[in-house]
């Protein structure tokens, strides 16, 4: 696959470094030097500020289901398609390519927005065939990035659940969850909330080149110490574990656990079809000297290729690097006192939308 025209090199804010074509196009363009210096003009000028464009969208469903043996929820609820958060690992990046838009830029910059997704969300819990269960809310992309704090689409599904006693669980990186704890604590008293804080490294400098828009190191570290403050149950990700570039998962761990959280889980990056090129893309551009090496040890935990999908390996990989992480991130929880308690939501409480409250009548 071929860039667009756009030069290999940083964007700022953004993480993806050209607007790489999605697999199903038919055409690509890249660029060629004619011999006029026209590469050289438009290379030598800075990039242009990428603007983010928001599209609505009127869905007709919004519980995603899934049979995966590796994941422990069978259903979840994305708010967004597409993130501005533009972490340059993220797994979903190849479900812009079915829009006809690349999962390059275009990922972080041109974002869909489920905007009746609480009526809709209403309407699916109401049904008389509905059985409770456990729903993750943002595990494709970032529930809590930018665009939330004004759009407040997650509230809204978060409103749905509380107004139904329907339990959830939600995973972000993002301080913002934060404009959330009036419904997220009283729920979680309850047995009806968790939540898990994604903290990659606590490098600054990396997190910027990793997740240019999502929330510092330390401003996350700060949000899980807020949320168990307030009562909330917390985990900490510390995914994706990504060969000699985030090497500190021992001080994420630490850290977490004096901030308050109380569980840990960790996966190994992965690079699913275009999630590949662009990653590699963002090592030429970032870290050159060690790009080789550090797609030879991905490669190493996916048997010689950069992705292998079976499920039985493709969250943590296979192969003696995959088992040195294993070992470290097994050491450390242990040590520091990790998953020593599972959390268990109430799913008896969940109520059909309109007959909460009845019991209150006899």
């Amino acid at each position: 696959m071929s860039e667009a025209f756009i030069p290999l090199s940083a964007l700022k804010g953004r993480g993806a470094a050209s607007r790489l074509a999605h697999r199903f196009e038919r055409e690509t363009r890249e660029a060629w030097d004619d011999g006029w210096g026209t590469l050289d003009e438009e290379y030598g000028e800075p990039p242009a500020r990428i603007e983010t464009e928001v599209r609505f969208e009127d869905v007709k469903s919004v519980i995603n289901q899934n049979d995966s043996p590796d994941i422990p929820f069978d259903r979840s609820i994305n708010p967004y398609r597409g993130c501005e958060h533009g972490c340059i690992y993220c797994f979903a990046r190849p479900t812009h390519s079915y829009l006809n838009l690349s999962p390059g830029l275009d990922f972080e910059t041109k974002l869909i927005a489920k905007r009746n997704i609480a009526e809709v969300l209403r309407a699916e819990l109401g049904r008389k065939s509905y059985k409770p269960s456990h729903i993750a809310i943002g595990t494709a992309t970032d529930c809590y990035q930018p665009i939330e704090r004004e759009l407040r689409l997650t509230r809204s599904v978060i409103e749905v659940f509380k107004e139904t006693r329907h339990p959830f669980g939600l995973v972000t990186k993002s301080s913002a969850v934060e404009q959330d704890l009036d419904l997220i604590a009283p729920m979680a008293a309850d047995r009806l909330a968790a939540v898990y804080i994604t903290v990659t490294t606590l490098d600054g400098e990396l997190s910027r080149k990793l997740e240019p828009r999502a929330a510092a190191p330390h401003r996350r570290l700060r949000t899980i110490k807020t949320l168990v403050d307030a009562g909330v149950p917390v985990g900490v990700s510390v995914a994706p574990q990504i060969p000699f570039i985030n090497e500190d998962m021992e001080h994420v761990l630490e850290a977490a656990w004096e901030a308050g959280a109380r569980s840990a889980f960790y996966t190994v990056i992965r690079l699913p079809w275009e999630v590949a090129p662009l990653f590699k893309q963002w090592l030429e551009v970032h870290y050159p000297d060690r790009a080789a090496r550090v797609m030879a040890r991905i490669r190493e935990m996916r048997g010689g290729k950069d992705y292998d999908a079976d499920f039985a390996t493709r969250m943590k990989g296979t192969g003696l690097w995959a088992d040195l992480i294993r070992q470290r991130f097994e050491k450390a929880t242990n040590r520091i006192g990790f998953n020593r308690q599972r959390v268990e939501l109430d799913l008896s409480a969940f109520r059909p939308p309109g007959v909460a409250g009845q019991g209150d009548l006899f």
